[in-house]
């Protein structure tokens, strides 16, 4: 009977595939309908009318996972930035074991994400059109330049490192790069993508005349 009672309270499998899939695959078919929305027509497309055609659910199913739209767009950016830094981290992992090699493949792999996928371009694009987007951008920054100030201190991790100038640095650095490579989007810059990175590492690998990595917040000793 135990055995019976469990089964019964089971979620039920439809097709094949479990509850917590199906719920899985509503929220990625809703997150990834508000980045083609915000591609074609910017922040005004993203409506939970428009998104839960696109991804051809009920608007119940946009309930169950969103409180409204501005927790969709806040989703949106937070899941691609978390993607975009772990492809920024693990190209400077696999990079050949010197600091030049390390920063330019970091530098390439960050904008080869935006490139990959143009829709993504529409989150570093669009991220001042609403109040929700310029929170998340904000919360973005934050969230890798931690990232990158971790990575620095553990590529130079024999110096000396203030854990609050790492971060002020890189945060500085980090909402300055992002701003370029917006304003290189926007056809401001007659770069190419080659150049643009190489441009960006270079930027990230300033030193004093101490040879310190400024972007890690690493200071010479005496």
């Amino acid at each position: 009977m135990r055995e019976q009672a469990d089964v019964a309270a089971a979620p039920r499998a439809y097709g094949g595939v479990a509850a917590d899939e199906r719920r899985s695959r509503r929220r990625g078919a809703l997150v990834d309908a508000a980045l083609d929305l915000l591609t074609e027509g910017g922040a005004p497309a993203v409506t939970k009318r428009a998104v839960c055609a696109r991804a051809r659910l009920n608007d119940r199913y946009f309930y169950d996972h969103f409180t409204d739209r501005d927790a969709l767009l806040t989703a949106l950016v937070e899941e691609h930035t978390e993607l975009g830094i772990v492809a920024v981290v693990t190209a400077a992992h696999e990079a050949a074991p010197d600091l030049h090699s390390q920063v330019y493949a970091a530098a390439d792999a960050a904008i080869g994400f935006l490139l990959d996928d143009p829709r993504r371009q529409a989150l570093l694009l669009d991220a001042h059109s609403t109040e929700a987007l310029q929170a998340a951008r904000l919360t973005t920054q934050h969230a890798i330049a931690r990232a990158m100030s971790a990575v620095g201190r553990e590529l130079v991790a024999e110096s000396v490192v203030d854990p609050l100038d790492s971060d002020m640095a890189a945060y500085a650095v980090v909402s300055g790069t992002l701003e370029l490579v917006a304003a290189w989007m926007r056809g401001e810059f007659a770069a190419t993508r080659e150049h643009l990175t190489d441009l960006i590492a270079r930027l990230l690998l300033l030193t004093d005349n101490s040879g310190v990595l400024q972007v890690a917040g690493v200071k010479p000793t005496d």
